[in-house]
């Protein structure tokens, strides 16, 4: 099934915020193949790449997040968990898995403990190279501002807030990537 496919099963009735999830998501599917593309020796599976990167935050429609039009019920760092569920029930347990790692730089469990995150205590981090690299390219886009890239500097600047484990696995990213 195409990505489009779900997503409209999901955001039939919500145009508004359809278009912000669709913007967003192309954006980091641009980027990630895009990156990609410039290292064939990491035979990345472009097809996933695109699907998962497409799906990443489908989520968003059972949180409440006014500001980017979200008005679920869920905190909004539990979009991950949310589209997990959402594909696992699609039977997309490895696109599943984008969702719940993609947040920040990943999530820690001791990070959801010393934080009290409203999500069961255990390690969101990407693994694969797939993974790493969505969850890299994600962070050069907001839902907030559509129209922009962020820098480097700015994707770093905004991981900050969640402590220098993040950082750290963004700039190796980098290093991988760029």
């Amino acid at each position: 099934m195409k990505p489009i496919d779900i997503i409209d099963r999901y955001y039939n009735e919500d145009a508004a915020l359809r278009r912000i999830l669709i913007t967003h998501s192309s954006a980091v599917a641009d980027k990630a193949l895009a990156l990609a593309r410039r290292h064939p020796e990491l035979d990345i599976d472009e097809t996933f790449v695109y699907e998962a990167a497409m799906l990443h935050d489908i989520g968003i429609i059972r949180c409440d997040a006014p500001g980017i039009l979200c008005h679920g019920t869920e905190p909004y760092i539990c979009h991950g968990m949310m589209g997990a569920e959402m594909l696992r029930a699609e039977a997309m347990p490895r696109h599943a898995r984008v969702c719940e790692r993609h947040t920040g730089a990943g999530i820690t469990a001791e990070e959801v403990r010393a934080q009290h995150l409203p999500m069961p205590e255990r390690d969101y981090l990407p693994e694969t190279t797939e993974e790493c690299l969505i969850c890299y390219a994600d962070k050069f886009f907001s839902k907030t501002r559509l129209d922009r890239e962020k820098t480097i500097e700015q994707a770093i600047h905004s991981l900050e807030k969640f402590g220098p484990a993040g950082v750290a696995r963004f700039l190796k990213w980098k290093e991988m990537f760029e």
